[in-house]
């Protein structure tokens, strides 16, 4: 077969360990460690069981906790400082084993970051002092703020010691690897900073010195495994915190620890979801940030230091973007964490030729990235963490195959002939204009939507081969359905913009805002958006940054942005493109001159100027139309998902096309 990844699919062999290829999942937290003890559980294998099973060489469990008793941010979290953690341990080392991969935990110590309600006593740290997070957290439970302690030697000797004993676990256990976390401001990173790092010891002031508490860990680690074990350091290449490491002292530090680590995985950001969360951003970057975010500092590192391994991480959305990267030299391993949640079977499908089954990351809303507690968290993957109820990944074959109509071609129509087929049904989806896509096809004009224009792809190369019977340019009527005699229907035939009936709402020069985007209607250069939720800021700064003038106008108070996963970035982009927002105002009319509207707490009427005024303020379901084919099969069998149903964003399509078909 024709490998047309063929750096990606690339063993390699480090310390006599096979590699089978170059493809890491980027360590999540585990959230499935037992609530007693915190040992591997039948849950903990069964989740990383998905990610093995998709092809992966090494499946990464992250903040896996070296002294629970000083280390606890996250539940259920796991923990390395009781040997007999060893036994459950062997269940995943041998599941990850099975499939052809390798089992590795990172191993940590978060220092600072650990609540004294979590410990029952102050966090330790390089250095005494109190964190943003800390200030925080001590003002809403009402207390005064504690310090961190600083760890005297005899302390950061015995921290050491259970770095080294918690990597031997790993290798009692079965593995050949682990992760010694020294990135996102965790403890290692503490007595490397010299924000956090104030001691005028052995393990204070120059850069030599606040590198000492890492080279003895990886020396310890080293003492205890033997040769034929493998250490992966993941580092923060740059902190971004203007009084953290950046880069230029990164790289010298990598020069002191380099013949230490066998692989270095380059990471950037600080985690910090209490005190100043703007940080973790570049750790976890959303659909407005770069792609690929790290693989500059990758690259880098690799020309300073060409002998070095170097794995890369942050925004890698797929093996052919993983297979350029080390093509090209800038890393040799490629991990990745979200990409992975949307479609645990990436790895596989690419190597066999299945790119077109591909789901896409749309880098949205998952935060808590391993958490499946949380109901709907990947929008594109309803599958992922659901391993108690679909064990192999995907829904059963029906008991009776059925002939099943699936009317509109948007999201949730073509996610629910993904799997109708996958419960063997004979399916056929109508849509009446000549792409699939629906309002997706609306809403990746601007140039930070390219995840989004990842997912419109991904539409259309599963509705050309899929296999189903993809009819476009095909208008459904209740007549043609009821001639073919279908078992059960689907209406997934979206929604229509709100243009509220105001005066002047008729104007010509009044549109839907996607409309101005994608260039279907002429937008002057004075322009008032009326909805200042996502949809409407997205348009802002798209039409700002082309060089129009954007007032945004919404009769709400406040704006909540947090459903896009970019409102911190966009708001910073509707100050760089110097779009004016006005919250609190109501459009009353349209005229001439432009949109007037009337301040809900003063009752001031004020004149917008505009040359266009373009309305971004939701959409209305077509239950009415979907209704028509109610009775063109029998009506127990006819469902409405989608925006149909309830006007939502492609998760809630996503999900509405799953719960739908899996049942029929």
């Amino acid at each position: 077969m024709n490998n047309k990844y063929p750096h990606v699919y690339d063993p390699i062999i480090i310390r006599d360990v096979l590699f089978k290829n170059r493809l890491e999942q980027a360590p999540p937290g585990c959230f499935f460690a037992g609530d007693d003890r915190g040992f591997v559980t039948d849950d903990f294998v069964n989740y990383f069981r998905q990610y093995a099973r998709g092809g992966v060489a090494v499946c990464t469990v992250g903040n896996c906790s070296i002294d629970i008793t000083e280390s606890s941010d996250e539940p259920r979290q796991l923990q390395l400082s009781d040997p007999e953690c060893v036994g459950p341990l062997r269940f995943f080392a041998e599941m990850c084993e099975s499939y052809g991969a390798h089992g590795s935990l990172e191993l940590t110590h978060n220092g600072k970051d650990t609540a004294f309600e979590n410990i029952n006593h102050p966090p330790y740290s390089a250095s005494s002092f109190i964190t943003a997070a800390e200030l925080k957290r001590s003002k809403l439970l009402g207390r005064d703020p504690i310090p961190t302690v600083e760890m005297t030697r005899a302390h950061i000797a015995q921290t050491v010691r259970k770095y080294a004993d918690a990597a031997y676990y790993c290798k009692l256990a079965g593995m050949k690897m682990c992760m010694v976390h020294g990135a996102h401001g965790n403890l290692i990173a503490q007595f490397a900073s010299p924000l956090f790092n104030k001691r005028t010891d052995e393990y204070g002031g120059s850069l030599e010195n606040r590198a000492r508490f890492a080279l003895e860990i990886l020396d310890a680690i080293r003492a205890r495994v033997g040769e034929d074990f493998v250490i992966e350091y993941r580092i923060s290449a740059e902190e971004f915190h203007p009084d953290q490491m950046h880069f230029e002292e990164t790289l010298k530090f990598i020069g002191i620890i380099k013949d230490k680590v066998d692989i270095l995985h380059v990471s950037a950001g600080l985690h910090d979801v209490w005190g100043e969360p703007y940080w973790m951003r570049f750790m976890l970057q959303n659909y407005t940030m770069p792609r690929q975010y790290n693989v500059h500092f990758a690259e880098k590192i690799k020309k300073a230091y060409p002998d070095l391994l170097v794995a890369t991480v942050g925004s890698i959305k797929d093996v052919a973007m993983a297979e350029e990267i080390i093509a090209s030299g800038k890393a040799d391993f490629v991990a990745m964490n979200r990409a992975l949640h949307a479609d645990y079977d990436m790895p596989r499908k690419y190597a066999e030729g299945r790119e077109w089954e591909h789901m896409p990351c749309l880098r949205c809303r998952c935060f808590r990235m391993a958490s499946p507690h949380s109901a709907k968290l990947c929008s594109v993957n309803p599958m992922w963490g659901r391993f108690r109820e679909y064990p192999e990944g995907k829904l059963p074959r029906a008991g009776v195959r059925k002939k099943v109509a699936v009317i509109g071609g948007g999201p949730a129509g073509i996610e629910s002939v993904k799997w109708l087929l996958q419960r063997g049904h004979d399916v056929t989806l109508y849509e009446k204009s000549d792409k699939v896509g629906g309002h997706i096809r609306d809403a990746v004009a601007a140039p930070f939507k390219a995840d989004l224009r990842d997912y419109l792809r991904y539409m259309e190369d599963f509705a050309a081969n899929c296999g189903a019977r993809i009819l476009t340019g095909t208008e459904a009527t209740p007549e043609l359905l009821e001639a073919e005699n279908y078992d059960s229907i689907i209406a997934a035939v979206g929604a229509d913009p709100i243009i509220p009936q105001i005066p002047g709402y008729d104007r010509p020069n009044v549109h839907w805002a996607p409309d101005a985007e994608n260039g279907i209607v002429e937008c002057g250069e004075n322009v008032v958006i009326v909805g200042g939720a996502v949809l409407g800021t997205e348009a802002s700064v798209n039409l700002a940054s082309e060089g129009k003038n954007v007032t945004v106008i919404d009769m709400a108070e406040t704006v909540d942005l947090t459903s896009s996963g970019g409102a911190m970035d966009l708001m910073e982009m509707t100050e760089k493109y110097k779009v004016k927002r006005y919250l609190g105002w109501k459009i009353t009319e349209i005229n001439d001159i432009g949109a007037v509207a009337r301040n809900a707490a003063t009752q001031e009427i004020k004149v917008f100027p505009a040359d266009t005024v373009l309305f971004a303020a939701g959409l209305r379901p077509r239950r009415d139309i979907a209704l028509e084919f109610y009775n063109s099969c029998p009506p127990s069998n006819f469902i409405m998902i989608g925006d149909c149903a309830s006007p939502g964003d492609v998760r809630g399509a996503v999900w509405s096309a799953f719960e739908a078909a899996r049942y029929i």
